[in-house]
């Protein structure tokens, strides 16, 4: 079961929990036809034609939604993260989950558009500073200074930068060599060839006229004097997924040698290479970009555990945000997608042949465990509500109709603006019925645990143990 949060959670970033608030009630209403003798393979049977009912009903009531749209959209991630814990700072999140989902899109060809969260979007946690300084970098930002701080310039507009990944110092040997040197002179030699070696590197990257020059691996004194020399800053030991990012947001491309590289490889899109200190730590930023494909959310806050908080949340807003970057489909919220969906069940359970009718309609029923659990949530009368509830959904008419999750009341989804993404959705019921299915089909399981025994216990014949009364009770848990 957890399992399935999890897949959830990385397919589309939301909806965890509904997944097994939904796949624990497709199991317990199965639970009362299993008893009945039914077998699993006809239970499992009738929920899969359930799912592609239910997925079929999702399509009917979706509603396509202008993705260009500030306002849709704004709204769109609110409703999402509205229960969360930033809700309180308005709509700041949000807002930064949609800029940085829209810059790091990219067009993948036939109307597609792909969005990688996890690999272009970095989230930068700085305690100190309020929460309201957070921002979206057009750029990329990292906690590192440059190589030289003296010599070498904190501040370079529209710079020239060059990536490598490839040491800059002098190559040591894979295994242990031994030189013997007979002349003084030929160690003064070595240690030229060394220098010179260096200084071939340096001069190769020079040649293009960088002004920054990061690399992932190390910089050796020699190697940093002469980039120093010649004005430009360097940064060494840089992550690599951090430099993936850079290389995207300036257009760079990232070399594995010094002398392969070309003219096309110096990234130019930067409008500002920077190191400034926050709080006590330096970073760099490469900001203001043109037309990035990776950026930075910087985030401030009073402490870590805030900050982790609000990370988590931003995570969730993003999800949705790319949800619907990617498809452009809403169905309503509050409960009001599944008791649709149950309705249309219910119906159409009528004309399912056979003995798969009865589970049929039990899934049905399932889906009303949503609504019920957000009817719990806010603290009503779960039954009449439920029952209003159902009544307006009977006929499958009004979809919009739902549970608003802070007062409760049943109201328009449409109104309180209150959606939810239809690929969450669909992720959800898919993941929820398939998980149900795999799980009925289990006849038994075979429990491979011995019963622990106390050390000591184990020499001798036991003796008979009497119960206490404190000890009857815990004699039929199962041990860990």
């Amino acid at each position: 079961m957890i399992e399935l949060s999890r897949t959830q959670d990385e397919e589309v970033g939301d909806g965890t929990t509904s997944v097994i608030v939904l796949a624990g009630e497709m199991l317990h209403v199965a639970e009362a036809y299993i008893d009945k003798k039914y077998h699993p393979t006809v239970i499992c049977r009738a929920y899969a034609k359930a799912l592609e009912d239910a997925v079929a009903v999702l399509d009917k009531i979706a509603m396509t939604v202008d993705v260009k749209d500030d306002e849709t959209m704004l709204g769109l991630v609110e409703s999402c993260i509205g229960t969360k814990f930033t809700s309180q700072f308005g709509d700041l999140i949000s807002k930064l989950a949609i800029k940085a989902t829209r810059m790091v899109g990219v067009e993948i060809g036939q109307g597609l558009r792909e969005v990688d969260i996890k690999k272009y979007i970095k989230v930068e946690k700085v305690p100190g500073g309020q929460l309201e300084d957070s921002v979206v970098l057009s750029g990329v930002m990292m906690n590192k200074d440059v190589v030289a701080p003296g010599k070498m310039k904190r501040k370079i507009v529209n710079p020239r930068i060059i990536l490598l990944d490839c040491p800059l110092e002098y190559k040591k040997g894979e295994n242990q060599t031994n030189a013997e040197l007979l002349r003084e002179e030929d160690w003064t030699v070595l240690l030229k060839m060394e220098e010179e070696y260096i200084e071939n590197m340096c001069a190769q990257i020079l040649k293009f006229k960088p002004d920054v020059v990061i690399t992932e691996k190390g910089l050796s004194d020699l190697a940093c004097h002469y980039l120093s020399k010649a004005g430009v800053s360097a940064i060494r030991r840089l992550r690599k997924p951090d430099n993936n990012r850079i290389a995207k947001a300036c257009g760079a491309v990232i070399v594995n040698r010094p002398d392969e590289l070309q003219e096309s490889d110096v990234g130019t899109g930067a409008g500002l290479f920077e190191v400034k200190k926050i709080g006590d730590e330096f970073f760099t930023f490469i900001v203001d970009c043109k037309d990035p494909k990776a950026c930075t959310i910087l985030l401030r806050g009073a402490s870590k555990d805030l900050l982790n908080e609000v990370e988590r949340n931003l995570q969730d807003a993003m999800s949705v945000a790319r949800n619907i970057i990617k498809c452009p489909k809403l169905v309503p919220g509050g409960g009001g997608t599944e008791l649709t969906v149950s309705a249309m069940l219910k119906q159409k359970s009528s004309s399912v042949e056979g003995i798969e009718k009865w589970p049929y309609e039990a899934a049905a029923i399932a889906f009303e465990a949503i609504p019920r659990t957000l009817a719990q949530n806010c603290g009503v009368n779960v039954i009449r509500t439920m029952t209003a509830l159902q009544g307006k959904h009977a006929n499958g008419e009004n979809a919009w109709m739902g549970i608003d999750g802070n007062t409760g009341e049943i109201a328009d989804m449409k109104e309180r603006k209150i959606w939810d993404s239809y690929v969450v959705k669909a992720q959800a019921f898919k993941t929820a019925i398939e998980a149900a299915c795999l799980l009925l089909r289990i006849d038994d399981i075979v429990s491979g645990i011995k019963k622990k025994q106390a050390p000591g216990a184990s020499q001798g014949p036991s003796k008979p143990k009497i119960d206490e009364e404190g000890d009857a009770d815990n004699d039929q848990l199962i041990p860990e």
